[in-house]
């Protein structure tokens, strides 16, 4: 397995310097007749944000200025726009397409129905349905899922740590198991608010679990042992809740529609975990194929996994502390 974690290693860790990939959102809904609330939030970490901006029809126009403030991660605006004639029309996102993030657009009229759209750089435009439907919601929040595992850098890291350190297939059964049930736990409660945790410091803890992980794989390459080693799924399942506060951070930035909140909820989850589930059949399927052409490697070769992914995370946990 380790030739092949090392070669995930040395495609992931660019990936984690070079780009923002939290989706921006754009929601209008309708407070009364052609009139509506307009909320645009776009990624931001500090001063820096990403520079998009909506581009409604042209009969839209803005009744009230744009309120501008700063929430969490993101640049948010909010202000009242009058746009009789949206059913049929175009909106899109400028500048979505020198970016590799996406954006949810979702409409909502006041006869109840709304529509929901995933604009992405290849896509940066859509037409709104005469007769919008509620429908979307289920494929919209499953691809966001799938996407966010498998962009979010330091989830994809942890996995590489839980399969660094399990041994055995049955363990690992266990193991993913395990992360799946604690994750999905902490992600309904935190995004249904009945837990209400700082994203902040859950980020810095995230990354420490990587370490923790990196190191025990390194006790275990000198012969130790621990709890750790001997049932990786407790590991798991401990820093699986976190990682739910984590994933339910990300779902906060985007919102959930009003009207299907277990719905879009329990397809982002199922997204997750689709993501996750591929993620780990590559991997075992790559090491598979691999472990048979890589018979003889220098044995320091090895040890690049476990070192690079320690060294990653530590940085991860001084910057996001010194973010607190």
């Amino acid at each position: 397995m380790k030739p092949v974690l090392t070669l995930l290693l040395l495609l992931l860790t660019p990936l984690a310097w070079s780009h923002e990939v939290r989706p921006a959102y754009l929601e209008l809904r309708e407070s009364s007749a052609g009139v509506f609330d307009v909320l645009w939030k776009v990624p931001s970490r500090g001063e820096w944000q990403l520079n998009l901006s909506p581009t409604l029809p042209a009969s839209a126009q803005a009744i009230t200025p744009a309120i501008s403030q700063q929430r969490g991660n993101a640049a948010v605006q909010t202000w009242l726009l009058r746009a009789p004639e949206l059913r049929g029309q175009t909106i899109g996102i400028a500048g979505l397409e020198h970016t590799l993030t996406d954006a949810l657009v979702r409409i909502e009229f006041n006869d109840g129905s709304h529509w929901l759209k995933r604009l992405t750089p290849n896509e940066t435009q859509a037409a709104i349905p005469v007769r919008p439907a509620a429908t979307g919601v289920m494929q919209e929040y499953f691809v966001l899922g799938v996407e966010h595992i498998l962009l979010g850098i330091d989830h994809l890291l942890f996995v590489l740590g839980l399969l660094l350190i399990t041994p055995g297939r049955w363990q690992l059964i266990k193991a993913i198991t395990a992360f799946t049930v604690a994750h999905s736990i902490t992600l309904a409660a935190a995004t249904l608010q009945i837990v209400r945790v700082p994203v902040a410091p859950v980020e810095a803890v995230i990354a420490l679990s990587i370490v923790f992980v990196a190191m025990e794989k390194i006790h275990a390459d000198r012969g130790r042992t621990s709890l750790a080693l001997r049932s990786p799924w407790i590991v798991a399942f401990l820093f699986g809740l976190l990682h739910g506060l984590g994933f339910a951070a990300a779902l906060s930035e985007v919102g959930l529609p009003e009207q299907h909140i277990p719905l879009a909820l329990l397809f982002f989850n199922v997204g997750v975990e689709a993501g996750q589930l591929l993620f780990v059949a590559v991997v075992l399927s790559s090491t598979a194929a691999l472990t048979k052409l890589w018979l003889h490697r220098p044995g320091w070769l090895g040890q690049i996994p476990t070192y690079a992914i320690g060294s990653l995370a530590m940085f991860w946990v001084f910057e996001r502390t010194a973010a607190i």
